[in-house]
C-alpha cells in the first residue's frame, strides 16, 4: 500500500546531526498537510517537537521504523517552496541548521507554546467521596463546554500546585489533553509598587532598602527602571513581594507609533532632476527587463536617491502591481522613510522590525501573506516578507553592518536579497552615499549596474567642512567636550533660530574610571572591558553584560581616594552643553534615554517640530534624517572611529563621518559641519571634511588588495566561547589541527590564509571566554563543505561538549 512520507526539519537539533527527517502523514491528515506547514513530531525521546514539511513524497514500501507526524500545526502553509529554497541556502551559507532558517523567516507571534487542557469524564460526575476541592474543581470542569487550559484552572480554583488535578486523572475523574498555546499577549510593562497600607520593617537588606526608598520618592517604577538606576535584579523586588511589602502589576505598554499607522493616501508628482531621471531611466529598463540584476545607486547625501526609488516602487506597485521590499538599516530610520510611504501608499504598506509589539508583527506579516500590502518597509527582517512574487528590492544605506546578523543565523540581509532577486527575475538596488568598499568595486568591474547622482537636490548645496583641532583648545585652557568653534557655532544657531546636531559616539557620562595612584581601571568582574559611568543612575555600568555598582568612593585595587573620571559620554556633553548655553533646549538620543518603547519615534518628531534646539547623540542621529532647519552639524571625538583595530576601522568612519556631515544644509539654509579631532592631518579626516568618496575609495582598495581583505577574498570567524578558559582554548586549537591536516589531504591546494587561533579583542564576556580563528578564503562549494565537516566533527566530539563553535562569514568584526 502507498504511503505518503513527509520530509521534515526538526527543531532544537545540533549542526552535527542535523538533516531532514522522514515521517509517516497519518490518514487523518493527508488531504491537510502540505509542504510548508508546521508539524508536531515525535523525534529521539521527545515525545514532541515542532518541525516544517520541507517535501512530500510516495512511498510502496515506507522504511521500518518511521514515526508518524502528531499533529499539523497550520491549515495553509507559512512557508512557500521560495522560502524553503532560501532556508537551506542559509543552512550551506551560515552553517545553522535548516529549522534555524525557517525560524528566522517567521515572526514570533506565530510561535506556539504546548500546554495542557483539561476536561470531565462519565466517571468524574457521577464520583463519590470527594473531597470539597475535587467536587468544586469537576463542578467547574462540568459547566465548561471545552477543556479548560492548565494555567486557567489553577488561577480559578486558587491551586497553588496541579497535584489534585494528577490525583484526579488517577482515577479517570477528569481527562488531560495537550493543547497549543499562542505565545504573545498583548505588550505589557512589569511594574512594581509598595502595597497600599505595607508595615516597612526597619531591618531590610541594603539592596532592598534602596528600591524601598525608591518607590517611595517616585511612588511606582518598572523592573527594568529598578534595574538600571539601582543595579538590582528582579530576585530583590520579588522579596519585597513575598513579605508582603511590594506588590507587581502590568502596565499596558505604549501603543504602536501613530505616525506608522496607514494614512489615506496621497500620491504627489514626484519631479525629477537631469541628473535623477538619467538614473531613474537606467534602473528603470532594469527593473522591466525581467531579468535578475544588481544595481547601485551611488549619490552624495542630500541628492534625491529616495526620490528616484519611490519612482521605481510607483512602476512596479500601480503599473506593473507587483510587490516590492524596502529596507533601512536601523529601527531609527525607519520613521521619517515610514512617513514618506504611509502618506503615499496607504495602507498597502506593510512595516517589519523588531521594535513592533509581537502582535502587531504577526498582523503586518499576515497582511503580506494575505495580498492586502503590496510594499514591506523595514529592518533585515523585512527580507523574509511573505510575498509570493517580488518586482523590485531596496536597500537604503546599504554599507551599513546592521544588516548583518550577529545571532544564528548570521546572515547578511544584501545576500539574501540577491537570493530573491534570483528566484523572482527582478532588480535588487542599493542605494547609498557612502557605499561599501565591496559594492563599489563589483560596480566598478561591471558585476554590478552604476547610476551616480553628484548634485544635491533643488537649491540645498553641501555644507561648509571644518577641523577644529583640539590640541590646540587645550593648550588654550579649553579642557570641554566643545571646541571655541563650534560654540560660536551654535550660538550663532540658537540667535537664527536654527537647529544643531552634534554626534557622539559613547553613551554614558565617563567612558571610564581610574586610580591615579596604581592607574588601574574599573573593571566588569565578568567582562573583560572597563565600566561606564553613568550619571543618571550614579552607577558603573558593563555595557556587555549589564553588571552595575554604585561609584566607589576608594579604588578597589589600592585603596587610594584618587579616583579620576575620563572619557566623555553623551550624558556627560549634555551636561556641558546646558551649562554653557543654559537657555538652549538640548535633546539627548542615546539607548540611556530610548529605553521606552517608540521613545525614539517620539523625540525625532519632538525635534522635528522645533521643540529643541540640538539633538545631541550618538550613532543612531548620524544617518538617514532629513531636518530642513538643521543648518550646523558637530562631531566630538572623531578620533575614536579610527582606530577600532579592524580592517573596515577607516571605512566606518568615513561613512560615518559623510553620513552626519551631510544632515546638515538640507533645506533652503546653508550649513556648515565642525569635525574635533586630535588628528587633524588623518588622511580620512580630510577625506570626510571634503566629502570624497572617490578618492577614499582608490585608496582604501589598494590597501585591501595588498592585506588580501575583502572583495579580493572572503573573510570568517571561527568563534570558541566557554566557562573554561583552558578547554576553550584547547577546544581553538584542535580546530586549527584539524583544518590544517584536512588541507594537507583531501582539500590540498585551496587557497586559505589562517591567522591564529588567539584571544577575542574583547576576551571575556558574562563570566564566558571567547577566542577566535581568522580565516581568508574563497568561499566556494569546496570550502563551505569542509568549514562545514570541521564544525561537525568538533560538534560531535564530547571532550569539547561545553564549548560553543560557531562561523560568522564576513562578520561586522573579526576582532
Amino acid at each position: 500500500m502507498t504511503k505518503l512520507i513527509a520530509e521534515i526539519a526538526v527543531e532544537k537539533t545540533a549542526l552535527h546531526f542535523d538533516k531532514i527527517y522522514d515521517y509517516i502523514i497519518p490518514e487523518n491528515l493527508l488531504e491537510s498537510a502540505q509542504i510548508g506547514c508546521r508539524v508536531i513530531v515525535p523525534f529521539g525521546n521527545s515525545p514532541r517537537r515542532q518541525g516544517i514539511i520541507v517535501s512530500i513524497f510516495e512511498e510502496t514500501e515506507a522504511k521500518k521504523g518511521l514515526k508518524r507526524i502528531k499533529e499539523l500545526l497550520d491549515s495553509e502553509p507559512v512557508l512557500s517552496k521560495e522560502m524553503l529554497a532560501m532556508a537551506k541556502f542559509m543552512k550551506e551559507r551560515y552553517y545553522c541548521t535548516f529549522y534555524e532558517a525557517c525560524a528566522a523567516m517567521l515572526p514570533a507571534g506565530l510561535g506556539m507554546k504546548l500546554t495542557y487542557a483539561y476536561t470531565y469524564t462519565q466517571d468524574g460526575a457521577e464520583a463519590e467521596n470527594l473531597s470539597a476541592d475535587e467536587s468544586m474543581l469537576i463542578n467547574f470542569l462540568i459547566t465548561r463546554k471545552k477543556p479548560v487550559r492548565h494555567d486557567i484552572l489553577l488561577k480559578n480554583m486558587g491551586f497553588s500546585d496541579d497535584s489534585l488535578l494528577i490525583k484526579l486523572c488517577k482515577k479517570g475523574y477528569i481527562l488531560k489533553k495537550e493543547v497549543i498555546k499562542k505565545r504573545f499577549l498583548e505588550p505589557t510593562v512589569k511594574m512594581v509598587r509598595i502595597c497600599e497600607g505595607a508595615d516597612i520593617p526597619e531591618r531590610l537588606s541594603p539592596k532592598q532598602s534602596e528600591v524601598v526608598s525608591l518607590l517611595q520618592t517616585t511612588g511606582e517604577c518598572s523592573v527594568k527602571e529598578l534595574s538600571y538606576f539601582l543595579g538590582v535584579t528582579s530576585a530583590v523586588s520579588d522579596g519585597l513581594v513575598k513579605k508582603g511589602i511590594c506588590e507587581y502589576f502590568e502596565e499596558e505598554a505604549p501603543k504602536y507609533i501613530p505616525s506608522a499607522e496607514p494614512k489615506p493616501k496621497q500620491q504627489p508628482v514626484i519631479f525629477l532632476t537631469d541628473e535623477q531621471k538619467k538614473a531613474y531611466d537606467d534602473l528603470l529598463e532594469r527593473q522591466n527587463s525581467g531579468k535578475a540584476s544588481v544595481s547601485l545607486l551611488y549619490g552624495i547625501t542630500g541628492s534625491g536617491k529616495t526620490s528616484v526609488f519611490m519612482k521605481l516602487i510607483d512602476n512596479a506597485v500601480d503599473v506593473n502591481n507587483g510587490n516590492v521590499i524596502v529596507m533601512v538599516p536601523e529601527i531609527s530610520l525607519t520613521p521619517q522613510l515610514l512617513n514618506k510611504f504611509t502618506t503615499r501608499y496607504g495602507d498597502r504598506v506593510a512595516i517589519f522590525h523588531s521594535g513592533l509589539p509581537i502582535g502587531k508583527r504577526l498582523e503586518e506579516w499576515k497582511r503580506v501573506k494575505n495580498g492586502e500590502a503590496k510594499i514591506a518597509v523595514g529592518t533585515r527582517s523585512a527580507i523574509f516578507a511573505p510575498f509570493d512574487k517580488i518586482s523590485l528590492i531596496v536597500m537604503d544605506e546599504e554599507q551599513e553592518y546592521t544588516y548583518k546578523s550577529s545571532a544564528t543565523p548570521r546572515f547578511h540581509a544584501r545576500e539574501l536579497a540577491k537570493f530573491r532577486c534570483a528566484e523572482n527575475n527582478c532588480l535588487l538596488l542599493l542605494s547609498s552615499a557612502t557605499p561599501s568598499v565591496e559594492s563599489f568595486y563589483f560596480a566598478n568591474e561591471g558585476r554590478y549596474g552604476l547610476q551616480v547622482l553628484k548634485t544635491r537636490y533643488g537649491t540645498a548645496q553641501l555644507p561648509e567642512v571644518i577641523t577644529a583641532d583640539m590640541n590646540i583648545e587645550q593648550e588654550q585652557g579649553n579642557m570641554s567636550a566643545y571646541s571655541s568653534k563650534l560654540l560660536e557655532a551654535i550660538e550663532e544657531n540658537l540667535k537664527n533660530q536654527k537647529q544643531s546636531i552634534i554626534l557622539l559616539n559613547r553613551r554614558g557620562h565617563n567612558t571610564f574610571v581610574s586610580c591615579r595612584s596604581c592607574k588601574e581601571v574599573i573593571s566588569c568582574p565578568n567582562c573583560s572591558i572597563s565600566l561606564t559611568y553613568h550619571s543618571a543612575n550614579h552607577r558603573l555600568m558593563c555595557h556587555y553584560c549589564g553588571y552595575s555598582i554604585p561609584v566607589p568612593k576608594k579604588c578597589p585595587a589600592c585603596g587610594s581616594e584618587k579616583l579620576r573620571f575620563g572619557g566623555t559620554g553623551t550624558q556627560r556633553a549634555e551636561e556641558e552643553l546646558s551649562e554653557i548655553l543654559p537657555n538652549a533646549r538640548v535633546l539627548r538620543l542615546d539607548t540611556d534615554s530610548t529605553m521606552q518603547r517608540f521613545a525614539y519615534e517620539k523625540k525625532l518628531a519632538q525635534f522635528a517640530n522645533g521643540e529643541y534646539d540640538i539633538l545631541l547623540g550618538t550613532q543612531m542621529v548620524a544617518k538617514g534624517l532629513d531636518f530642513p532647519n538643521v543648518t550646523l552639524v558637530g562631531v566630538i571625538n572623531a578620533d575614536q572611529m579610527l582606530y577600532g583595530g579592524d580592517f573596515r576601522s577607516y571605512e566606518r568612519a568615513f561613512s560615518l563621518l559623510t553620513q552626519v556631515v551631510g544632515r546638515s544644509g538640507r533645506g533652503n539654509f546653508e550649513g556648515k559641519a565642525i569635525i574635533q579631532t586630535y588628528a587633524p592631518e588623518n588622511p580620512i579626516i580630510a577625506l570626510a571634511k571634503s566629502q570624497n568618496y572617490d578618492k577614499f575609495y582608490n585608496s582604501e582598495i589598494k590597501l585591501r588588495k595588498a592585506m588580501i581583505y575583502p572583495p579580493f577574498s572572503d573573510i570568517g570567524v571561527v568563534a570558541f566561547v566557554g566557562t573554561n578558559r583552558n578547554l576553550v582554548e584547547k577546544s581553538a586549537q584542535h580546530f586549527s589541527e584539524l583544518l590544517k591536516e584536512k588541507l594537507a589531504n583531501e582539500y590540498k591546494g585551496m587557497p586559505l590564509v589562517i591567522l591564529g587561533p588567539a584571544p577575542a579583542l574583547v576576551s571575556k564576556i558574562s563570566n564566558k571566554y571567547r577566542y577566535r580563528l581568522i580565516l581568508k578564503f574563497r568561499n566556494n562549494r569546496a570550502f563551505r563543505s569542509l568549514l562545514s565537516s570541521l564544525l561537525c566533527e568538533l560538534g560531535a566530539d564530547r571532550n569539547y561538549s561545553e564549548v560553543t563553535v560557531y562561523a560568522d562569514i564576513n562578520p561586522e568584526n573579526i576582532m
